[in-house]
């Protein structure tokens, strides 16, 4: 199997409430929830990067489409990594998220690598890494 990831998709409580998180508070792309008109149908996506696009679905859709119970979210299962060009960059998005709502996790700090690193919780309690990994030759 070829990797082609082009979604991650993150399952929401509130959708209205995550689509304000990431497009209002973090400055996210996206033309909104559509989808609306279907049942379990309600989505938002986000452009990320050239191929790539977040996804916010409720949870209880996720589960029904998958034909999982509807469970609960675990933090450290999954976190996406922002890397961004440097340790101030590091800092501009761990305030921003912050003042967008997130729970700062671990303040961003020197890291093990070399780097700077900080962790925050969206509103659904979704572990974000901010980090600046001088060793990374592609952001």
């Amino acid at each position: 199997m070829q990797p082609r990831i082009t979604v991650l998709t993150l399952g929401v409580d509130d959708l209205e409430r995550a689509v304000a998180f990431y497009r209002d508070g973090l400055g996210f792309a996206t033309k909104g929830i559509v989808g609306t008109e279907f049942e379990n149908g309600a989505v938002a996506f986000f452009d990320l990067q050239a191929g790539l696009k977040l996804a916010l679905w409720p949870r209880q859709s996720l589960a029904a489409d998958s034909g999982l119970p509807l469970q609960p979210g675990a933090a450290t299962e999954l976190s996406p990594g922002h890397n961004v060009g440097s340790v101030a960059e590091v800092d501009a998005v761990m305030a921003q998220a912050a003042a967008a709502g997130a729970t700062i996790v671990k303040p961003a700090q020197p890291t093990f690598y070399g780097g700077h690193a900080g962790y925050f919780q969206d509103p659904d309690g979704h572990l974000w890494e901010v980090a600046f990994n001088p060793g990374l030759a592609e952001l």
